[in-house]
């Protein structure tokens, strides 16, 4: 099956390429980097080069074997819309969750330009199929430009993960985003989040009706602050709808509920 995951908001991890270059602040402590770079230059670990980039054919079609659906996070220890990904290789990534559509898949990337440009040029007019999760990381006001890449693009399931948030986003426009993630970092170098961006967001989903999660307040490790905020745990999902008569489920313009069985 996937690999396991402690991460809270999915249930495992599928990693056909691995490594990353650094871009924005949020970069500046990676937890994926610093569990790479452990193991470099150990013959034969999968981590012996590092955090190199390195694309893994061998993985492409793990998805396919794994019959029990599963929410996966894509590229953990990555990113996707690296620019140094061939194009044909991520094609190869977008068959296979095509094809392995019982799963639901989560894909997150700082390449928010990136992103929206591959996704107009595989769906064309068309839309993504809505068990593929589209999302952006956003770690500041900054770098909420992302969130304008991500309204624009073809994706019918839209988040965007505030993680790690490391200052106020300001007042931003959450039009056509279905989930919100919002957490601390962690780590030796953690820097601190403060409770009122947190809240702000908070305020905002529930204004715009957006599924709200939050993940972590962080600290030097990632359970260290705990979860609650406002005095209890925040785990919405995106409700997404059943196949339409087509046979391909696409996302609704109500996909703000929570998923049957999970906090409100």
């Amino acid at each position: 099956m996937a690999q396991a995951t402690q991460i809270e908001w999915t249930d495992a991890t599928w990693n056909p390429v691995t490594g990353c270059t650094k871009i924005s602040r949020g970069c500046d402590f990676c937890y994926a980097e610093r569990f790479a770079e452990r193991f470099r230059g150990v013959p034969g670990h999968p981590f012996e080069r590092g955090f190199d980039l390195t694309l893994r054919p061998e993985r492409l079609e793990q998805p396919l074997r794994w019959r029990r659906p599963h929410r996966i996070f894509v590229n953990s220890m990555s990113d996707l819309f690296h620019k140094a990904i061939p194009r044909d290789f991520i094609d190869s990534v977008f068959d296979t969750m095509e094809s392995a559509n019982w799963h639901t898949y989560q894909v997150l990337t700082k390449r928010s330009s990136l992103m929206a440009k591959y996704l107009r040029a595989r769906y064309g007019e068309h839309v993504a199929p809505a068990h593929i999760w589209l999302g952006v990381s956003v770690e500041d006001a900054t770098n909420a430009v992302r969130i304008k890449h991500l309204q624009a693009s073809p994706a019918s399931v839209k988040f965007v993960s505030f993680e790690p948030l490391l200052g106020s986003v300001g007042e931003i426009d959450l039009t056509g985003i279905h989930w919100a993630i919002v957490g601390g970092e962690s780590g030796p170098h953690a820097r601190p989040m403060k409770e009122e961006w947190a809240l702000q967001l908070h305020d905002q989903c529930r204004t715009a009706k957006v599924a709200f999660f939050f993940k972590q307040w962080g600290g030097l490790r990632p359970k260290a602050g705990g979860r609650v905020l406002r005095g209890r745990e925040w785990n919405q999902y995106p409700r997404i709808p059943k196949h339409n008569s087509a046979g391909v489920r696409h996302a609704k313009t109500d996909l703000n509920g929570v998923r049957p069985g999970m906090s409100s």
